[in-house]
């Protein structure tokens, strides 16, 4: 299984990155965390910088469209082969900027996704 970065993790447990974050290693899939505040979850380090995340597969955003716009330079440089944008992340311009970089973009829901076994 690919790795995936959780985008806009958070240490609070019930926000859906948190929930997300959990399900991913309940499924045994390879997780690295990107967040504002350092911790861990389950032993996943939540770094602070973006400059060491390596052989990306799949990042799932948990950050809204407005916040975005900061990162998309180093989600292009990061360079995963898709980005999942999770309810309430959605960015018609951003999808555009992904793909015009051969970046597969899914809108869906990450839990959904694992739930139903079509992650």
């Amino acid at each position: 299984m690919k790795k995936t970065l959780v985008f806009g993790t958070s240490l609070k447990i019930h926000r859906y990155s948190n929930l997300a974050v959990n399900r991913l290693l309940d499924h045994n899939i390879e997780t690295e965390a990107f967040g504002l505040k350092a911790g861990k979850i389950k032993g996943t380090k939540i770094e602070t910088n973006l400059d060491n995340f390596r052989n990306i597969d799949t990042i799932t955003l948990y950050i809204g469209a407005a916040r975005q716009p900061d990162y998309y330079g180093d989600i292009l440089k990061i360079n995963p082969r898709r980005v999942i944008f999770n309810p309430g992340t959605e960015n018609p311009e951003f999808y555009k900027i992904l793909k015009d970089n051969g970046i597969e973009v899914e809108v869906a829901c990450t839990l959904v996704l694992l739930a139903t076994n079509q992650y």
